[in-house]
C-alpha cells in the first residue's frame, strides 16, 4: 500500500467519523429528518451536477439502479435517519463505535446468508468486536444512556451493513459519481414526508449548528464519499476495508473534542477490542480461506 492510499485511507476514516460529533451539533437545533432531507437534497444535486460536467450519464445499469434505491434507503434513509434521531439523546461516541462495527455486521451476514468463507481468525474477529461493543455499550446504558437510542444505532449499522453488500458490483460500469448523486436524492424524498408530517422549522437555528450542517454537506457527504471510492479503485474492497477499524478511536477523540464528552478507561479498552476485531476480520478476507 503506498503512501498516497494510506494518506486517503487517514482522511476517509477522520472526515466519517467526525460526521457524528457535527451531527449531534446540528440536531440540537434543526430536527433530524428536516436536516437529512435537506443535506440530501443539496448533495445530491451538487454530485448529479458535476457528474453531468464530466460526461457521466443519466442511464444506468439494472444492476446500478437497483443498488441507487437499496443504497439510497438503507444508508440515507435508515441508518443515517435512525442516527440522527438517535443523537438527541445518545452520545456522538456511542454512535461512532456502534456504527464502526459495520464491517463486522457484513462479515457475519456474508457468512451466515451469503455462505462466505470465515476463518478461525475471522471468527475470533467478530467474537472480539461484539465483544468490544457490549462492552462499552453495558457501561454507558448502566451509566444512563438512553437504551432506545443506542437500539436505534444497532438498527443503523445493520441497515448500513445491507446497503454495503447491495452495492458490491454497482461501481462496475463507470458513473460512480452519478450513482453517489442518485442515492441521495433516493435518501432525501424517502425522508421528506416524515419530515413534512412530523417535524416544523425551527425559529432560531445557532451559528454552530448552521457550520455544522454546511461542513456535513461537502465533508462526510460528498469528500469522504468521492476519496471512499478513489481509494477502493486504487487499492481494492478489501484493503481499502482496514481504515475501517480507526473509526472507533477518531469518533471518540472527536466527539471529545468539539462536544467534551468524557472518555473512560473502560471505552479505551473496548475501543481497542472493537479496532482489533475489525482487523482481525479484515486480515482474514484476504485470501480464501475453509469455511467453519
Amino acid at each position: 500500500m503506498d503512501l498516497r492510499a494510506v494518506l486517503m485511507g487517514l482522511a476517509f476514516a477522520v472526515l466519517w467519523s467526525s460526521a457524528f460529533a457535527t451531527a449531534r451539533i446540528i440536531v440540537a437545533d434543526i430536527p433530524p429528518f428536516i436536516t437529512l432531507s435537506l443535506r440530501f437534497a443539496i448533495s445530491g444535486s451538487l454530485a448529479i451536477g458535476l457528474a453531468l460536467a464530466l460526461g457521466q450519464s443519466w442511464r444506468l445499469s439494472p444492476r446500478q439502479g437497483a443498488a441507487v434505491i437499496v443504497f439510497g434507503l438503507c444508508q440515507n434513509a435508515l441508518y443515517l435517519g435512525l442516527n440522527f434521531v438517535a443523537l438527541q439523546w445518545v452520545p456522538a461516541s456511542v454512535a461512532a463505535i456502534i456504527a464502526s462495527s459495520m464491517p463486522l455486521i457484513v462479515a457475519g451476514l456474508g457468512w451466515a446468508f451469503l455462505r462466505e468463507k470465515v476463518s478461525a481468525l475471522g471468527v475470533a474477529g467478530l467474537a472480539a468486536g461484539f465483544a468490544g461493543v457490549i462492552l462499552i455499550m453495558g457501561s454507558r446504558v448502566h451509566g444512563g444512556v438512553d437504551p432506545a437510542g443506542v437500539a436505534l444505532c444497532l438498527a443503523g449499522a445493520l441497515a448500513l451493513a445491507v446497503a454495503t453488500l447491495a452495492m458490491r458490483g454497482a461501481s462496475s460500469g463507470g458513473n460512480l459519481l452519478m450513482i453517489v448523486g442518485l442515492q441521495m436524492w433516493v435518501g432525501s424524498l424517502a425522508l421528506l414526508p416524515l419530515a413534512l408530517s412530523l417535524e416544523s422549522w425551527p425559529a432560531v437555528i445557532g451559528w454552530p449548528a448552521t457550520l455544522a450542517f454546511v461542513y456535513q454537506i461537502f465533508m462526510p457527504g460528498l469528500t469522504a464519499t468521492l476519496i471512499w471510492f478513489a481509494l477502493v479503485a486504487r487499492i481494492g474492497a478489501i484493503r481499502a476495508a482496514t481504515f475501517h477499524f480507526l473509526n472507533p478511536f477518531f469518533g471518540v477523540t472527536i466527539a471529545a473534542a468539539l462536544l467534551g464528552e468524557a472518555i473512560t478507561p473502560l471505552d479505551l479498552a473496548g475501543v481497542a477490542i472493537v479496532m482489533a476485531g475489525i482487523y482481525a476480520v479484515q486480515r482474514s478476507r484476504r485470501a480464501p480461506a475453509p469455511p467453519v
